[in-house]
């Protein structure tokens, strides 16, 4: 999807949402459905026990319950034809795609900090198979991982061979609309990419609208918290969130981090710069079965009722 395309979706939902009871989270419009302030957006296996294996089922049961976006890091390794297949039902239930992960097969050990050129034209060549399968399902963002921190090169060294690789792939991507999101995590400490401000660094250095910041928000709360401020001082290179509570990485209300707090300032922000973003839902369910998908789903009511 295009950058245009996709706020022209987003403006026409906040439209349909004036129609509905504005006094509470996960709102029901006069179509009778709910209405969540913001595009939050979960992934397959989230809500099998309620809809079954089937896939397209997984996707009618979200976009009933409220859910207008829909993400899936593994979209890549999909035969074509699923591909293919996702794809057209996100159009016809309205849902718009979130990221897939740009995978190079070995994305924590063929580090692009190392400056190896087969690493960095690995990363090229996937960039390159990622605009065909965001075509197929109509996708505007990509996640991308740098990769684990080179011990034996200065983090100046490391940083421009990561600026420079990045470059390479924004320029592969930039004519297809398709934007690289680089993603800071708390998996492990051998990880180069570790704080928005590392990011927000790295993004302004490359210079291109097809490489941002994926702020996850769980990442972020781990390795450096005060994530509203942290947000704002890298707002302008953000193009994408998730979520997670900490500790644990389930929904929000289970953990330290005040979701309805956040989700409400992403919201006003939002709106003061005329941006939209779609929320990725990149964490497990704290209870198991059709109860815990339920109460995973009103956890997001609670925490959209700003």
């Amino acid at each position: 999807m295009r950058r245009r395309d996709f706020l022209k979706r987003t403006a026409a939902g906040s439209v349909l949402a004036m129609g509905a009871t504005a006094s509470a989270g996960g709102q029901t419009g006069t179509d009778g459905r709910r209405r969540f302030k913001l595009p939050y957006a979960p992934h397959f296996g989230m809500f099998k026990a309620s809809a079954g294996e089937n896939l397209i089922d997984q996707l009618k049961f979200m976009a009933d319950n409220g859910f207008t976006a829909f993400e899936d890091n593994g979209m890549m390794k999909r035969p074509v034809a699923e591909q293919e297949q996702i794809g057209s039902t996100l159009a016809k239930l309205g849902m718009t795609m979130g990221v897939f992960v740009i995978d190079t097969g070995e994305n924590w050990k063929s580090s692009l900090a190392t400056g190896k050129p087969e690493f960095a034209d690995n990363f090229v060549n996937t960039c390159k198979a990622a605009i065909d399968v965001a075509r197929r399902v109509n996708a505007t963002w990509a996640t991308v991982v740098p990769g684990n921190f080179e011990r034996t090169l200065p983090t100046g060294i490391q940083t421009g061979h990561v600026i420079d690789a990045l470059r390479r792939g924004a320029d592969v991507l930039a004519p297809h609309g398709l934007v690289m999101v680089l993603e800071p995590l708390s998996d492990n400490p051998d990880l180069f990419l570790r704080t928005s401000d590392q990011s927000y660094a790295i993004c302004r250095a490359v210079n291109s609208p097809s490489c941002k910041i994926l702020f996850d928000i769980y990442h972020m709360q781990r390795n450096q918290g005060n994530n509203i401020a942290a947000m704002d001082l890298a707002w302008n290179e953000i193009a994408y969130f998730q979520i997670g509570d900490v500790p644990g990485r389930k929904e929000p209300g289970t953990g330290e981090i005040d979701y309805r707090n956040i989700f409400a300032h992403i919201h006003a922000k939002a709106q003061e710069t005329g941006r939209e973003f779609v929320l990725g839902m990149e964490h497990g369910n704290a209870q198991p079965g059709k109860d815990g998908e339920q109460a995973l789903i009103e956890a997001y009511v609670k925490a959209d009722s700003f």
